[in-house]
């Protein structure tokens, strides 16, 4: 049991929390950080994105990648050099979340709302790799069923069985106890995330090769009228915001790097390299996936039966993409259970159901500490992720939704700001005049890009 705590001692939540401010030894490195921001980035998105490029025709397909993932190294430019303050190199004041950091340079009302976007963003995702991954365990079951009875059979299944599947593994490995304990799951996952990308690109180059052709048009999929065109075009740059950004997640896993070299350096180099390999991931999987389908693209690259044979690929890729959400769902996950945990840890420090932890020892594994609290808000907050992804299971309008609604706030708004707190960069100057042109373009473009996915969500939902 818990044990009588002395007056003078931290309750044990809270000494968790605390034995990370500078005795936790942090040992990240280049290789590590890319595995995280792999992990995080090349996930739901990458299977969007033929579809994306579909809509938008091969001009305007391509230029959008390249676009936002020039705009993604510069966000993340300036978020890493706000890890460390005054000095981003020598702090000493160590910015360990993205709320964080907006509270210490814009105040405490701009962090109330950074943090909703920031858990709203964060829970999204949970939400968009449940209904990825229930997507994909079906089309194990439906490619295997099509190899078996013909490519013509009527071979459906449901959805809820296999998100219900999702969350309860999600609840097991919610209980992981922090970020610096997932570098092992953050490899799987990334290793993950290239084998699918490269059977999806593989599949698409074999497609064209095969009909010795390139589909596809400079101005994308035909429409009724222009309306709707205009429509999935928005809805298109939203599942291509979605795909990119992680800024949400970048100071967490700053905050597992070594120094020297100073962190900001490394998280620069390690952001530089992680954005190239999967902007080229994108291009490929994008481009092939067009090429080979043209106005049939699917909404899901691999998911959407574009292809069926090999059935065995198509099965390994598709379970690839759950192994890599599993690790994805919690990469995501774990900065909202870690700002929760600390919360209520601070707010009631004498309760015991919140701080403390008890041993626990399962058959054939070994002991762990287990608390109440932890137990109850995770597995809480990974059944209303899946009873969310069972009522809106729209694979492209829930991620153009999210990509839209989190792209300008999270990746612009807030990094300009402050930097321009940082930097003491006054009003109206050349610097000033120039980012916040750049935010207002970015800020219309994502408000277009909501009101295209929002109204392909309420259409799927209708019909």
């Amino acid at each position: 049991m818990g044990g009588e705590e002395g007056e003078d001692e931290q309750t044990p939540l809270l000494r968790s929390f605390h034995d990370q401010e500078e005795p936790f030894k942090r040992s990240g490195t280049i290789w590590t950080a890319m595995a995280h921001i792999i992990t995080g980035v090349i996930g739901a998105g990458v299977l969007s994105l033929a579809w994306s490029m579909a809509q938008l025709g091969w001009v305007a397909g391509p230029l959008t990648m390249v676009v936002f993932a020039a705009i993604t190294v510069l966000s993340t430019n300036l978020l890493c050099n706000c890890y460390k303050s005054p000095d981003p190199e020598c702090g000493p004041t160590r910015n360990r979340s993205y709320l964080e950091a907006v509270k210490l340079y814009l105040g405490e009302n701009s962090k109330r709302w950074c943090g909703v976007f920031v858990q709203e963003s964060l829970y999204g995702c949970g939400i968009a790799y449940t209904i990825t991954s229930s997507a994909s365990i079906k089309a194990i079951q439906k490619a295997n069923c099509y190899h078996r009875e013909g490519h013509e059979a009527p071979c459906e299944y449901g959805d809820t069985i296999y998100m219900l599947l999702f969350g309860v593994i999600q609840i097991v490995m919610s209980q992981i106890p922090d970020f610096h304990n997932m570098a092992w799951l953050s490899a799987v996952a990334a290793i993950m995330s290239f084998s699918y990308s490269f059977i999806g690109m593989a599949l698409g180059f074999a497609k064209v090769i095969e009909n010795r052709k390139i589909e596809g048009s400079i101005v994308g999929v035909p429409a009724g009228s222009l309306v709707q065109k205009l429509w999935l075009g928005f809805q298109a740059l939203g599942d291509i915001a979605f795909a990119y950004p992680y800024s949400v997640i970048l100071l967490e896993i700053q905050d597992t790097l070594k120094s020297p070299p100073p962190e900001n350096q490394t998280m620069k180099k390690a952001s530089m390299s992680a954005i190239l390999i999967t902007t080229s991931f994108y291009l490929c999987c994008g481009c092939f996936g067009y090429a080979a389908f043209g106005n049939d693209t699917p909404g899901n690259l691999l998911t959407g039966f574009g292809f069926y044979e090999p059935y065995w690929l198509i099965d390994f890729a598709n379970a690839c993409i759950v192994l890599h959400l599993v690790g994805g769902y919690q990469v995501y996950s774990q900065p909202v259970f870690a700002s929760v945990e600390r919360w209520f840890a601070e707010k009631f420090p004498d309760s015991g159901f919140v701080n403390n932890f008890y041993a626990f020892k399962l058959p054939l594994l070994p002991a762990f500490q287990l608390n109440p609290f932890r137990l109850c808000f995770r597995t809480a907050y990974v059944i209303s992720t899946t009873g969310l992804a069972m009522i809106f299971p729209y694979f492209n309008q829930v991620l153009g939704v999210l990509g839209a609604l989190n792209f300008w706030p999270l990746t612009i708004y807030f990094p300009v700001e402050m930097y321009f707190v940082q930097r003491k960069i006054g009003a109206w100057t050349r610097k000033w005049i120039v980012f916040q042109t750049f935010s207002i373009v970015c800020l219309l473009v994502s408000i277009v890009a909501l009101i295209g996915s929002i109204e392909g969500l309420v259409s799927a939902k209708l019909s």
